[in-house]
C-alpha cells in the first residue's frame, strides 16, 4: 500500500493533463472540419467526390511517421508557411504543444467525418422538406432539423477522435518532440518510461490511459446504439 501510494505521489501527472488538453484542442479542431466535410460527402455527390474523401481518411491507414513527416513538409520551419509564420509572428508549430494538436487533428479527423458522413446520409429528407415548407433558410434546416437528428452518430465519432487524439504517438513525437513538462503527452511519458526502466511508473500510466479509453469507447457506444 505504501509503495503504492509513493508510486502515486511520485508520479509526474502533467502528460495526463497535458494529453487531455491536446485531445480536446484536436478534437474539436477535428469536429468543426469534420462535420463540414461530413456533410458535404454524405449530402453531395460530384466528380472526385469519392478521391477527395479517401484523400481526407488516408490518416487513417497511414503510418504516423508519414503524417508527421507531411507536417513537417507543409508547416515545418523550413516550409513557406512556416517561414512566413516565423517572419510574421515569431511563431511555430515545432516543437510545442500546438504542433501536437495539429498532428492528432489530422489523425482524428477520419473518424468524425466518416461517422458524419454516414449520420448526414442517414437523415429522414422528407423531414427537412418539411421544415423549408414554413419558411425555414436552409441554415435553419440545418441547425434545427439535419443536425439535431445526426449529432448522436457525430458524436459518437467525436468520441472515438478523442480516445485516438489521447493515444496518439508517430506524428506527434515527429511534429512535437517529447519535451518533459512541455510537449511529452501520455503516450510519449509512458514509452520515456520504459527506455528509463521504470516500469512501475509505465505501468501506472497504461493503467491509467487504457481506464480512460474504455470509458471514452463505452460511452460511444451507448451513442451508436442511438441511431
Amino acid at each position: 500500500m505504501d509503495t503504492t501510494q509513493n508510486l502515486l505521489q511520485s508520479t509526474d501527472w502533467h502528460p495526463l493533463w497535458l494529453s487531455i488538453k491536446v485531445a480536446a484542442a484536436a478534437t474539436l479542431c477535428s469536429l468543426v472540419l469534420g462535420i463540414a466535410l461530413g456533410w458535404l460527402f454524405g449530402r453531395r455527390k460530384f466528380l472526385g467526390s469519392g478521391f477527395l474523401e479517401a484523400v481526407f481518411m488516408l490518416p487513417l491507414v497511414l503510418p504516423p511517421t508519414v503524417i508527421g513527416y507531411g507536417i513537417l513538409v507543409l508547416a515545418g520551419r523550413r516550409s513557406p508557411l512556416g517561414q512566413w509564420l516565423r517572419t510574421h509572428f515569431d511563431y511555430t508549430i515545432i516543437f510545442s504543444w500546438h504542433g501536437a494538436v495539429v498532428a492528432s487533428a489530422v489523425v482524428a479527423l477520419p473518424l468524425v467525418l466518416k461517422s458524419a458522413s454516414a449520420a448526414f446520409a442517414g437523415v429522414d429528407r422528407s423531414l427537412e422538406a418539411a421544415a423549408s415548407t414554413l419558411r425555414q433558410s436552409p441554415m435553419s434546416v440545418f441547425l434545427r432539423v439535419t443536425l439535431p437528428l445526426a449529432w448522436p452518430g457525430i458524436l459518437a465519432g467525436t468520441l472515438l477522435a478523442f480516445a485516438r487524439a489521447m493515444g496518439e504517438f508517430g506524428a506527434s513525437l515527429m511534429v512535437a518532440g517529447s519535451i518533459p513538462g512541455q510537449t511529452q503527452t501520455l503516450s510519449m511519458a509512458i514509452y520515456d518510461a520504459v527506455q528509463a526502466g521504470h516500469d512501475d511508473t509505465a505501468l501506472l500510466l497504461v493503467l491509467v490511459t487504457s481506464t480512460l479509453s474504455v470509458l471514452v469507447l463505452v460511452v460511444s457506444n451507448r451513442f451508436f446504439s442511438l441511431r
